[in-house]
């Protein structure tokens, strides 16, 4: 099975690791300073099926710069031999200005690969003139100087996301309990307390919000619909920005005094209408916890 490689290289500074990163939360198995002589071997290892008959990657990105030292001169030949084995190549250059890298290491005091004299700017001029043949390779080039981090991501995101390719954030909507604390990994917290409670109504007690009767009456509220309405709204709203800044994954917890009956129900109702055309999971964290 062929993959969609991706060489990220550029010069030390520029954000390479940054990139990595970015290439990660998109799917990307990553691998950093490899000798490109071992491009094609892990590629072809990566591409075999598992004994369950999927492949265990479909997508690699390999981090390539001045530190694989004399290996670096058989980038050309790696390049060309992922591509006769019908492997889709992909490489993203990326540069910065040389006052920019400068201050960066000043900033930083991290030490240049290849400064082992202090002379940081000869290092960058050095590192230009090795990875120029890389440059030249390059299928998009992306100068950091004027980047955030954040710009990075979003840049990165964009390029991949060229030709409809479709890198979607994965949305998580967990409901909880508070009385058991909230979720460690919520990006976004909201609190259904004032809602009333079904715990209060001997007859729905024994119920969670998984189940009709309970759902009815928590969405049978006006209290409840507008919420939902307005959180809906929300976060259709701001989805779209989380994924623009390179987000992978965005869990959003809705809590109630147990979460069992309230949040359940709310979860439930939430990912479905934020389920189209998105991946999402829901997930009760409480639902099985302090029963009847």
């Amino acid at each position: 099975m062929s993959l969609h490689v991706v060489v990220v290289t550029g010069l030390s500074g520029a954000g390479r690791s940054t990139a990595l990163h970015v290439l990660e939360d998109l799917g990307f198995y990553c691998v950093d300073n490899l000798p490109p002589a071992l491009a094609l071997p892990l590629a072809e290892l990566a591409s075999a099926r598992s004994n369950a008959g999927e492949p265990r990657v479909r997508r690699l990105g390999l981090g390539v710069d001045v530190r694989t030292g004399t290996f670096l001169a058989g980038s050309a030949e790696m390049l060309d031999a992922l591509r006769e084995a019908a492997h889709g190549v992909d490489v993203l250059f990326l540069d910065c200005a040389d006052d920019v890298l400068l201050r960066r290491y000043s900033e930083t005091r991290r030490p240049h690969p290849l400064a082992s004299g202090g002379n940081v700017l000869g290092a960058i001029e050095s590192e230009r003139e090795r990875l120029s043949a890389l440059r030249a390779e390059a299928s998009h080039v992306i100068d950091t100087s004027d980047m955030s981090v954040h710009d990075l991501k979003r840049a990165i995101v964009s390029w991949m996301s060229r030709d409809g390719a479709s890198w979607q954030m994965v949305v998580r909507v967990v409901s909880f309990g508070f009385k058991y604390g909230l979720p460690k990994d919520a990006d976004l917290v909201f609190d259904l307390r004032h809602l009333p409670n079904p715990h209060h109504d001997p007859a729905l007690r024994p119920h969670t919000g998984l189940e009709a009767i309970v759902a009815d009456f928590v969405l049978g509220q006006p209290a409840a619909l507008e919420l939902l309405d307005d959180v809906t709204r929300l976060l259709l709203h701001t989805l779209p920005r989380y994924a623009e800044e390179g987000k992978a994954y965005l869990t959003i917890a809705v809590g109630c005094t147990g979460g069992r009956h309230r949040s359940v129900a709310l979860a439930e109702a939430l990912s479905k209408r934020l389920g189209d055309g998105r991946e999402v999971h829901v997930h009760h964290r409480d639902v099985g916890r302090g029963g009847p």
